[in-house]
């Protein structure tokens, strides 16, 4: 199933693409069988890049909730990593290497599957505003509105508990703080696309700014357009190499450059 298919299938329907840790064709379906729930969610992962694109009712379900699932189905993803004995019950080809350096050595014990507890590992505070933004991201480059998106990062940056990041972290995130929320904000009350995509660029500069001192688990690539703002050009950032233009979509889709990689 398509993107677009997906989308047409289920109301309220927001759109993002996350990082999902896996092998093989076993992998995919396993992990799209977490992801999907007729109605709610639905997820097409691609073995090469890694990447699940989930479409979900945004008033019936969230990311996190779906991210679980699929922890819970013995995959490490950006924003919780799978519990040990769900892992080692995979099958031997869908054993991928994982990834150490995402386990932030605290446990949430709270989260529950099916009425049976599972510990899953929450990775860095800021996930969920990272999240937001390649969501709003995403939106842009498919020429839709992203007003919905906008919302989400806005909830998430209020959301941010400041106690759980170090004091040179927090000082960084206060710094851009006040603006990343005044960006976000005209876009999630702005319908028009074209002044969503002014805000964006100056959001997209100052999340930049965050994201060099509070890395994300993962790779992203800060890309340039050198047309956008009368020629002044504009900067985003992406997780896949490839170019995807948010400031003009499907006018110019692959006009831009990768000029930095943050890992």
């Amino acid at each position: 199933m398509k993107s677009s298919e997906m989308k047409q299938n289920i109301p309220n329907a927001v759109t993002t693409t996350l990082s999902v840790s896996g092998n093989c064709g076993m992998c995919k379906k396993n992990i799209e069988t977490a992801a999907n729930k007729k109605g709610v969610s639905a997820g097409i992962w691609n073995e090469t890049s890694k990447i699940l694109t989930i479409t979900y009712n945004s008033k019936k379900t969230t990311q996190d909730e779906i991210l679980k699932r699929v922890a819970y189905a013995g995959y490490d993803n950006e924003k919780f990593l799978a519990p040990d004995e769900a892992y080692t019950k995979l099958h031997e080809c869908c054993q991928y290497e994982r990834d150490k350096k995402l386990d932030s050595g605290k446990h949430d014990h709270s989260v529950a599957d099916k009425e049976k507890a599972v510990t899953v590992q929450t990775t860095k505070p800021l996930d969920q505003v990272y999240s937001a933004y390649f969501s709003l991201k995403d939106a842009l480059v498919k020429d839709n509105a992203a007003t919905a998106q906008g919302k989400e990062l806005l909830n998430a940056l209020n959301n941010v508990k400041m106690e759980s990041l170090p004091a040179d972290q927090h000082a960084v995130f206060m710094k851009y703080l006040s603006e990343l929320k005044t960006d976000a904000g005209h876009i999630a009350e702005s319908k028009d696309i074209e002044h969503q995509r002014e805000h964006f660029g100056n959001l997209s500069q100052n999340l930049y700014e965050v994201m060099k001192k509070i890395k994300p688990a993962y790779t992203v690539y800060v890309d340039h357009c050198p047309m956008f703002n009368d020629g002044k050009g504009a900067n985003w950032i992406s997780k896949e190499a490839t170019i995807k233009n948010p400031f003009y979509g499907s006018k110019m889709m692959t006009c831009g450059k990768v000029t930095e990689t943050i890992k």
